[in-house]
């Protein structure tokens, strides 16, 4: 273990960010001064859990963020500050819904299966006024705008320190594009294990956030900000290692080149899709980006139904060689340790009960979806998400009662949130009826 009190001297860190991320995946941290922080390596830093996102009352007691000081991250724009993701606990017990122990326990399942689960995401974001409001840059007008060298240099400053960043971390970046939307960016950096990934992917939207702010942007990782343009998705590129070998299980001699338990992943992520749409679209703007009309591109790059092809992006999930494959459903919102977990959970389901996912779809789900007469369609809204959740006993079964039953409650609280706010379209269209 990381000796902090020596690695701080030796880094120049003033002060620590013990953080933990809540069940709406909201980063949650306090600021540790460098030297109290050796006293909370075990114990941890003390929270009122009822103050986050977390099923808890004002009289639970103290629950305190255990920081797993070996995955420790030096800030490189602020190096005097480090961030560490922490396990919550109380009483000295595990709390059970919290997400980072819900991605480790589904972890320590694969393992008991014989797997290493290796992912990479695809976070992508647009950059907006400080407001909001509207795009950062107005010249950003294009009708086709992905891959726009002109606009995405205009961003350079930005995206340069973000990519610089990520390369003294050692994350391995490797590309950096404009999206499909105008404002829309991605940024793509090598694969990992899924804690690792989830890791980075909660620190990377911290990142982005933090200097996009210092430019003067504002990024945002929201699913649908702009109603005419393509959404915010998060793709994750998912592969199997066998654990004492490490050899990759998902290629093989079957069709595309992929292992029958490839297929068997498949097709345990297509069956139980609609169950967990509430992990990995977990907002209500959530079912405005995968139940999207036409963008101004022509296409929303955003799946409605759940089906599979090939190399072919119109499909929830894509073939794009022989060694993984690309679930394309999730979106910004998603929390990026539940978002792990959920794919895991989905890949194992699929591999116990082998299931067949069925024969691939070599179509263009957009042009001609309408063919696809069987294929389940994926929910209408955050209301049909929950209650697929609710009754899901795959979820209770892989994620447990516990998690099921906060993650449901705080999300129908949302949801009733949400059905209490009037909208300027319900004046506009029933004030006269």
């Amino acid at each position: 273990m990381t000796d902090i009190s020596s690695t701080a001297d030796r880094l120049g860190i003033r002060y620590f960010l013990v953080s933990y991320t809540d069940l709406f995946g909201v980063v949650r941290s306090k600021l540790v001064p460098a030297p109290a922080m050796a006293g909370m390596v075990d114990e941890g830093a003390g929270f009122a859990g009822f103050a986050s996102h977390l099923d808890m009352t004002p009289a639970h007691p103290d629950m305190f963020a255990v920081p797993d000081v070996d995955r420790m991250v030096q800030l490189p724009w602020k190096r005097e500050v480090a961030w560490i993701p922490g396990d919550l606990h109380m009483d000295g017990a595990p709390v059970d819904h919290a997400p980072r122990l819900v991605l480790k326990r589904m972890l320590d399942r694969a393992a008991a299966a014989g797997f290493n689960v290796m992912t990479g995401v695809e976070p992508e974001y647009f950059l907006l006024s400080p407001d909001g409001s509207e795009l950062s840059d107005q010249g950003d007008t294009r009708a086709k705008p992905c891959y726009d060298q002109q606009a995405l240099m205009r961003r350079y400053d930005l995206i340069a320190e973000i990519c610089d960043c990520m390369q003294d971390m050692g994350w391995g970046p490797y590309q950096n594009d404009h999206e499909d939307a105008n404002g829309q960016f991605e940024m793509n950096w090598n694969y990992s294990d899924a804690l690792t990934t989830a890791d980075r992917h909660t620190f990377f939207k911290f990142m982005a956030k933090s200097l996009a702010e210092k430019h003067g942007y504002r990024a945002t990782f929201m699913p649908k900000p702009m109603p005419s343009l393509t959404g915010n998705g998060c793709h994750v590129h998912f592969s199997l290692q066998d654990r004492d070998g490490g050899a990759n299980v998902m290629t093989g001699d079957g069709e595309l080149g992929l292992s029958p338990l490839s297929y068997n992943v498949i097709g345990g992520l297509l069956h139980n899709a609609q169950d967990l749409a509430l992990i990995t679209n977990p907002v209500v703007n959530s079912y405005k980006r995968i139940n999207a009309p036409r963008t101004t591109s022509g296409a929303t790059w955003s799946p409605n139904s759940v089906t599979y092809g090939g190399n072919n992006r119109t499909h929830m999930i894509r073939i794009p060689g022989d060694d993984r494959i690309e679930i394309r459903l999730a979106d910004g919102a998603a929390n990026p340790y539940l978002l792990q977990a959920a794919v895991i959970a989905a890949a194992l389901d699929g591999i116990e009960k082998k299931t067949d996912p069925g024969k691939r779809l070599d179509i263009d789900m957009y042009a001609e979806g309408h063919l696809a007469v069987d294929a389940p369609k994926l929910p209408l809204n955050l209301l049909d998400a929950l209650r697929q959740f609710d009754r899901s006993s795959m979820a209770k079964e892989y994620f447990g009662g516990e998690f099921c039953t906060a993650y449901a409650k705080l999300k129908q609280e949302e949801w009733n949130e949400y059905m209490r706010h009037f909208s300027t379209w319900e004046k506009e269209n029933a004030l006269d009826v």
